[in-house]
């Protein structure tokens, strides 16, 4: 018998899914600061999301499928504590190559946050396994909305190596309650692990539907993080040359996004994943339009990246449950496939974002993002089934 989570067990692993993914962001409000510091290049730290992201595929093909065979505290207090020791060199990296190596590791323990989410669906009571999953998609979200902010302004007031080593004793501090507070029981798995990985691939050739998740998703996580790089890049440059702490501001016209999560479960259920994600995609498209237009008004900026925001995190959570849905006793390799492809998409759009904005400017990496949004619009409407 599944031992279920202990009380506030689902909200620590919600806090711990959001201090752990975003250390994937919380770094990009710092990023000329980082370049001056170690005298390089802004488009050779400019690699260091795409590095955080590429560490956190990696994570997901690789370390998502042990949830399947390890107990969660073990799983989960190994992972935080590499997260800190990750975040410990980068924080003394001497130059951008280890700054670089440095965010590989964090990214792939900050993975974690994808493992806290199957611990919460499995071991919660019966018949609340979907709300305990929200619970953690909603601590995620935050996460990635307040990094850029608490970076940011953590960057100001400590500098950017002192404000690394501060999310080094936030991981720190989720190990220890990891370790004393999830079950230990090992899950039972009929495979081995290696068995396990060798399943991956195979399921895209299984479900068609699974392609089609991955397609959508893909698009959607490739302009979310080609026009949030480009525009933390765009803010700090002049004519606006704003401090890391007024870029991280920003990040809370995002909010809404956050907000919409619990409306776009029960809008999920009631009118299906296809229906959802068109509708977001929709949203996230007007909000880019804007922002592609009137970036130098702050009002407008605003709403735009509210509308973006909202239509990325509501599309996620309605296309997650589509994977899901499509076999349940296969959740954790199904959205291990899904995941890897996910950020490995995302992982472009961050590399892509100085070198387009340096090409076509601020209004043509947005238009290219907006084009982005609108096939992936296109692809959730002619989805092959919707899952109720």
């Amino acid at each position: 018998m599944t031992r279920l989570l202990p009380r506030g067990g689902t909200f620590l692993l919600a806090v711990i899914a959001g201090t752990a993914i975003a250390n994937n962001y919380a770094i990009q409000p710092a990023l000329t600061s980082v370049a001056a510091d170690l005298d390089v290049p802004l488009s050779l730290i400019d690699l260091v999301p795409t590095a955080a992201l590429t560490g956190c595929m990696t994570g997901f093909a690789l370390l998502l499928p042990l949830t399947d065979h390890l107990a969660p505290n073990r799983l989960v207090t190994a992972q935080l504590t590499a997260l800190a020791a990750g975040l410990a060199l980068a924080a003394a990296a001497p130059d951008a190559a280890v700054l670089l190596a440095a965010y590989l590791v964090i990214g792939a323990a900050a993975g974690v946050a994808a493992q806290a989410s199957s611990v919460a669906g499995r071991h919660a009571p019966p018949g609340r396994s979907g709300r305990g999953v929200a619970i953690v998609a909603a601590g995620m979200s935050a996460g990635i909305l307040l990094s850029r902010l608490a970076g940011g302004a953590l960057t100001d007031l400590l500098g950017w190596r002192r404000m690394l080593l501060v999310f080094a004793a936030l991981a720190l501090l989720g190990a220890l309650s990891a370790a004393t507070l999830l079950p230990r029981q090992r899950p039972h798995s009929g495979r081995s692990y290696r068995a396990t990985l060798a399943a991956l691939l195979p399921l895209l050739r299984h479900h068609p539907q699974l392609r089609r998740a991955v397609a959508t998703g893909g698009l959607w996580y490739f302009a979310f993080n080609l026009t949030w790089v480009a525009l933390v890049l765009t803010l700090a440059q002049p004519p606006h040359s704003l401090a890391p702490a007024a870029i991280g501001l920003y990040s809370l016209a995002g909010l809404l996004g956050f907000a919409v999560l619990p409306l776009t479960g029960r809008l999920t259920d009631r009118y299906g994943s296809q229906a959802v994600i068109t509708a977001a995609m929709l949203a996230a498209a007007a909000g880019t339009a804007l922002l592609a237009t009137g970036l130098d008004s702050p009002p407008v900026a605003a709403v735009g990246l509210a509308l973006f925001d909202a239509g990325c995190f509501a599309a996620q959570a309605a296309n997650q449950s589509r994977v899901i849905a499509l076999d349940p006793h296969r959740s954790g390799s199904l959205s291990s496939v899904y995941l890897v492809f996910y950020f490995a998409i995302g992982a472009v759009g961050t590399g892509l974002a100085a070198p387009l904005l340096n090409t076509l400017g601020w209004q043509g990496t947005a238009l290219t993002a907006l084009g982005a949004l609108l096939i992936a619009a296109a692809l959730g409407r002619t989805g092959i089934r919707q899952t109720r």
